[in-house]
């Protein structure tokens, strides 16, 4: 597996490397964009001041490879909550070996074991409280030490994330505020496969069977809705887990 990354000339002109489906005018123009906003906010940050969260999902993965034209050491967080699906695993290692990325597993205070003894299955009763400790508590306590945190949330993704901006300010539940960066704001799913087919990135064997949004495996199940990628998420009892969205500020 080839690390396949693109460049900003000092014209600003995109220089794509590897090979694929050639891209679109307006596609190029976003990639463009993108690439611009990721200097203008990375380039002046100390070494460790950002970081980036990936579930390894294919827009995850796309801005962890331009991000990293731009700092090639960031910080990975995967959220090991003990429940992902086998295939993330393996497809998770096999990037970081091949990319060789800075990866860093955030842990749940407790282990799964722990978990499960003393709550038992609580992703079935209380899936909120069961994100909340193994995702939201370890993330928000991980992602406190950036002072930049870059995701690939995307709008089309949910409606919940309509009013999703490309930068923001984001309190944190301990009262720090970083900056969220979500560069592919506006990008639709079919841009970013487009993208990762024309660098050739590969992605994860899930899609192939049918998954559009991929969680732990005990709340993901095959899309219900063919028109909201994320039906398939918490047998449609909630949209979000709970790491975006902004904590409460005392008035």
């Amino acid at each position: 597996m080839t690390t396949l990354v693109p460049t900003i000339a000092p014209a600003g002109l995109l220089q794509p490397q590897g090979s694929g489906l050639p891209l679109r005018p307006e596609l190029i123009a976003q990639l463009e964009h993108v690439c611009e906003l990721l200097h203008r906010e990375l380039d002046t940050l100390a070494p460790g001041d950002a970081c980036i969260t990936c579930s390894f999902q294919a827009e995850d993965v796309l801005l962890v490879k331009l991000t990293r034209e731009v700092v090639p050491d960031i910080p990975v967080l995967f959220l090991e909550t003990g429940y992902h699906f086998a295939e993330v695993y393996q497809y998770r290692d096999q990037l970081a070996e091949d990319w060789r990325l800075n990866l860093q597993n955030v842990l749940p205070q407790r282990t799964l074991a722990e978990h499960e003894a003393e709550h038992g299955l609580l992703h079935q009763v209380a899936p909120d409280r069961c994100c909340g400790l193994r995702k939201v508590e370890p993330l928000f306590a991980a992602v406190g030490n950036y002072k930049v945190w870059l995701t690939g949330l995307r709008r089309e993704q949910a409606r919940s994330r309509t009013a999703l901006e490309e930068v923001a300010e984001f309190a944190l539940p301990a009262g720090k505020t970083v900056r969220k960066l979500s560069p592919f704001a506006n990008w639709t799913t079919r841009d970013v496969w487009h993208l990762c087919e024309h660098y050739s990135i590969p992605l994860l064997p899930l899609y192939a069977q049918g998954y559009t949004s991929i969680g732990c495996e005990p709340c993901t199940s095959l899309p219900t809705d063919p028109n909201d990628p994320r039906s398939g998420r918490w047998a449609g009892k909630k949209v979000e887990c709970g790491i975006h969205i902004q904590a409460e500020t005392e008035k």
